[in-house]
């Protein structure tokens, strides 16, 4: 293999990694814009997603698309329900209270998933196309077009909802100033709680679509979130678009730096990342430290 076709796989590698740290950082995102806090617990959802996913399709033996639409909407039950039991009963509850109460549920949510599923990854089936095919001289498996398509497609969603609708509209108007907010008659209660619902939704999309090419397991939740977060903060910790776009920035380094230094290094570049930006520019690439900048959507 060429350079250039091992640059070409390395770049789809990367921009599948990319799409999940992507929608892991658009969770992160959205529920900081809502609570200003962030989620810890955020790289559970992913990890529930993976395995619900497994359940539904594997076990149950459920067309892989209706499997698909249970998932999301199992998983955004169970990040409303956590913001309605643990997030919503503490009116007056410090930031970094709060922070400690996602940690305590991504503890919670490992804790549960090994008591339903054991210790033991499980693979998932792609969604078509069992062989990979040739593209620019690279291998490339179907499923990466799927993970690359639907999150287009949520990537497109994400705007249409938040400059078409106007529960988007409200949930912006609350991330920009909450009290102008509750001001105008919108509740900013009700829109913290959708954030949650929504960001679990993201997390649940990227599990399903990433566990027929990487196993998943009770514990990936941490590592999945860490990535996110970094590119989350890559991008400007609120910034919806940049948390897209540092989400495929760090999957392409992650891709670049497993292939032409060493696999071993991988997991380390998010960190890398991470701590480079916090000291040069702690708001990010497109963040602001004025504003919110969810209305880059």
């Amino acid at each position: 293999m060429t350079l250039t076709n091992q640059l070409t796989q390395f770049l789809f590698t990367g921009l599948t990694l990319g799409s999940i740290y992507a929608l892991v950082a658009l969770g992160f995102s959205m529920i900081y814009n809502s609570t200003a806090i962030i989620n810890l617990a955020q790289g559970e959802f992913v990890m529930l997603g993976g395995l619900i996913m497994v359940f539904f399709t594997m076990v149950l033996k459920i067309p892989m698309i209706l499997g698909f639409a249970l998932t999301v909407i199992g998983v955004t039950l169970v990040g409303a329900l956590f913001e309605r039991l643990a997030i919503h009963p503490l009116k007056r509850a410090s930031i970094i209270t709060l922070i400690i109460i996602t940690l305590a549920g991504s503890i919670l949510f490992r804790g549960v998933a090994m008591f339903l599923w054991g210790k033991d990854p499980y693979a998932l089936p792609p969604f078509s196309g069992r062989s990979p095919v040739q593209f620019w001289g690279a291998t490339i498996q179907y499923q990466i077009f799927w993970i690359l398509g639907i999150t287009v497609l949520v990537v497109f969603g994400i705007w249409f909802f938040f400059n078409r609708t106007l529960m988007g509209k409200a949930m912006a108007a609350c991330a920009f100033n909450p009290l102008a907010a509750r001001l105008v008659g919108i509740n900013v209660r009700k829109m913290v709680l959708f954030s949650f619902g929504l960001s679990a939704a993201f997390g649940a999309i990227a599990g399903a679509i990433i566990t027929p090419i990487t196993l998943m397991e009770y514990d990936r939740g941490p590592l999945l979130a860490l990535k996110g977060f970094a590119a989350a903060v890559l991008g400007g910790l609120g910034s919806g678009a940049g948390s897209i776009v540092a989400g495929f920035i760090i999957g392409i380094l992650e891709s670049l730096g497993a292939g032409l230094i060493s696999s071993g290094y991988k997991d380390a570049i998010a960190l890398v990342v991470l701590l480079v930006i916090l000291w040069v520019k702690p708001s990010g690439l497109f963040g602001s430290t004025e504003e919110s900048e969810l209305k880059k959507f």
